[in-house]
């Protein structure tokens, strides 16, 4: 829908309702029609401001796209959600207008309503405000601010400590799908009511019991509900968040998925020993090899995997084609059993499933002519790092890569797009920073209004993930890439009038220190406008003591905090010449694939998850190794 039809129609329905709530002196709201009439002020207001504003980001956001083909990218996402609100608050307004003379009209709960969308438009205001100075300060087509660790950490500043709450309450969802809304309520009112329970001494079933009785005021509540949810995600614990996670893992979990899932005739649990492996080397397959097992901080062990197949397959009947799927979770949750230590054990126990598969294909049914990597979100970074290390050791490659919303940047470096972790249920800041390094480097950093003060092993966990897989993975996709200082911060535009609560705020941040290139000099700077200041969270933070012929799929959601990693991945896959399809699915969250069965868009987004997978076995072109081990080689066959 045209930006400027919705702002047309906000300021029509709202002096529409102003009119009818004030014409009608005969109206027995009293103080509640005040409160409408003012919040409708205020929405109007915020419209005025925003309309120019989304007409500068319409202008220029095609720029920033993949290709004419493909129009996402974090700008055109804000604006995108920004409508959603606005359309919401116009549904909800011509409601009042329409039925506030009525006898069952309910002034105190649209009320509510209307204001808890009045503070999320706030909010959604002070992100675009956000997204100009990224847009100033970033390379023409740019979406992420590569190596500016200053102005990555401004931004972390700037967003942390806005107001969440209202997000997370009457307005859960509304970006979304409305189909998918009554799934992220549930999931928000279980995490809430496990928070209350978490850490007591009680049984699973105890748990269980004592978080359903507690989720009912937060079914009857959507404020207390958004205010325990920002509570919980700005103090974020490693271990609740594993603990929560996993919880769908459960015996009750994993039946009803068994129940509701597509049947399979082979799912076996497979526990591959830690020997050393020799694989072909793709240059001359008579040379080869040594792939040594996972020994990353724990030493030798096992690797866990799971064979699974539609059809049973005697010695016979193999199957030309071998998937290999590495799962989500952020890189610590949704299985108990891999996928939990530091970077590169992950990436180390991936590997070596990779290279077993490729060895032994022929006990999983299989004869590998076409192999293909999948995975999601954290598991779409190990398809790609697999990847690279395969490249990098000179073994075989997949022949294609389905990566679903895959997290490539593992750094706090700021987009548009990772704004959205402001108001994502799903994928709210406080997960993201256990993928992505604190603002100030490896330790966490005491101070009030961010994330970064998480406990000692999360930090460790970033530090170690983060420094080594990502400028590993940079180093790859750009050979100019160096890991020296951030790059010179851009120059900005005058400062304007802060308040006097956000510059005390900002001081407590930045631990009073000042100095030249310190903290305070970056606190002085803001680009609101003379009069709005976003709101503030009252709730703060603590410490916890305690280039390969490689096809590649990279497939993201537009309302996806990581789009912009998505888009940037491949631009560059596609500056470099390698093949690369970019698609991106409407109205979904982060983690759709999970939710494969609840929608009828989550279902069409997941078919074409599998379409991409069989374009990539469908290949009419014979694999490259096999192209390579037919050419003669006069080396020598010892190793």
């Amino acid at each position: 829908m045209d930006s400027k039809a919705v702002f047309v129609a906000l300021d029509a329905v709202c002096e529409e309702t102003t009119e009818a709530l004030c014409g009608s002196p005969d109206l027995p709201y009293g103080a509640v029609a005040q409160r409408l009439v003012s919040t409708l002020g205020q929405i109007q207001e915020h419209g005025r401001a925003l309309q120019p504003v989304v007409a500068g980001f319409t202008a220029v956001y095609h720029h920033y796209d993949y290709d004419a083909q493909t129009p996402a990218n974090g700008y055109r996402t804000l604006v995108k959600v920004l409508q959603s609100c606005l359309l919401h608050i116009v549904h909800k307004a011509r409601y009042v207008a329409a039925n506030c003379r009525g006898a069952f009209f309910r002034a105190e709960h649209n009320a509510c309503e209307l204001e808890a969308y009045c503070s999320a438009l706030c909010q959604l205001r002070a992100l675009l405000y956000l997204a100009q100075r990224l847009l100033r300060d970033n390379a023409h087509g740019q979406l992420i601010s590569l190596h500016d660790g200053e102005l990555s950490r401004r931004f972390v500043q700037e967003y942390t400590s806005m107001h969440k709450a209202c997000f997370y309450g009457r307005c859960l969802g509304f970006q979304f799908s409305a189909t998918l809304r009554p799934f992220l309520q549930t999931v928000v009112i279980s995490m809430v009511s496990y928070g209350e329970t978490y850490g007591k001494q009680q049984s699973g079933i105890g748990m269980a019991a004592l978080s359903l009785l507690t989720s009912g005021k937060y079914v009857i509540d959507p404020e207390q509900r958004g205010v325990e949810f920002e509570r919980i995600t700005q103090n974020l614990d490693l271990q609740f968040w594993k603990s929560f996670w996993n919880l769908t893992e459960s015996g009750l979990i994993t039946g009803f998925t068994r129940i509701t899932s597509n049947p399979v005739n082979v799912n076996l649990t497979l526990t591959l020993p830690a020997i050393q492996l020799r694989l072909p080397l793709t240059s001359d397959p008579r040379l080869s090899t040594t792939v040594s097992p996972p020994v990353a901080h724990t030493g030798p062990g096992p690797v866990h995997a799971r064979l699974i197949s539609h059809e049973l397959r005697d010695g016979q009947a193999r199957s030309p084609w071998l998937m290999v799927h590495f799962h989500g979770g952020g890189f610590v949750a949704q299985t108990s059993k891999s996928h939990e230590a530091p970077f590169p054990r992950a990436l180390e126990e991936c590997f070596y499933a990779y290279c077993w598969a490729l060895k032994h294909a022929h006990l999983l049914g299989s004869t590998a002519e076409r192999v293909c990597l999948t995975g999601d979100s954290a598991g779409g970074n190990l398809c790609i790092t697999v990847s690279m290390k395969a490249i990098s050791m000179g073994i075989r490659v997949p022949d294609g890569i389905m990566a679903a919303y895959p997290a490539t940047l593992l750094t706090t470096d700021a987009s548009p797009s990772r704004l959205l972790t402001l108001i994502d249920p799903l994928l709210p800041l406080g997960g993201c920073e256990h993928d992505s390094k604190t603002c100030t480097g490896l330790q966490p950093v005491v101070g009030s209004g961010t994330l970064s003060a998480f406990g000692r092993d999360t930090a460790l966990l970033l530090g170690d993930l983060t420094q080594g897989v990502s400028n590993w993975l940079q180093s790859f996709l750009d050979p100019t890439h160096r890991s020296s200082g951030p790059a010179p911060l851009s120059s900005l535009s005058p400062p304007v009038r802060r308040s006097a609560s956000d510059s005390i705020r900002r001081s407590d941040v930045d631990g009073g220190g000042g100095g030249d290139g310190g903290g305070g000099d970056c606190s002085s700077s803001s680009d609101y406008p003379e009069g709005f200041e976003p709101l503030r969270s009252e709730c703060l933070a603590f410490v916890l003591q305690d280039s390969c012929p490689v096809i590649k799929n990279p497939f993201a959601s537009a309302l996806d905090a990581l789009l912009d990693d998505s888009v940037t991945f491949a631009k560059k896959l596609r500056d470099m010449g390698q093949p690369v399809t970019l698609s991106v699915a409407e109205d979904l969250p982060h983690g759709f694939l999970s939710l494969s069965q609840l929608t009828k868009e989550t279902e069409v987004a997941s078919d074409i998850c599998v379409q991409r997978i069989k374009e990539v076995f469908l290949q009419k072109n014979p694999p490259p190794y096999l192209l390579r081990s037919k050419r003669p080689n006069s080396q020598s066959p010892s190793v």
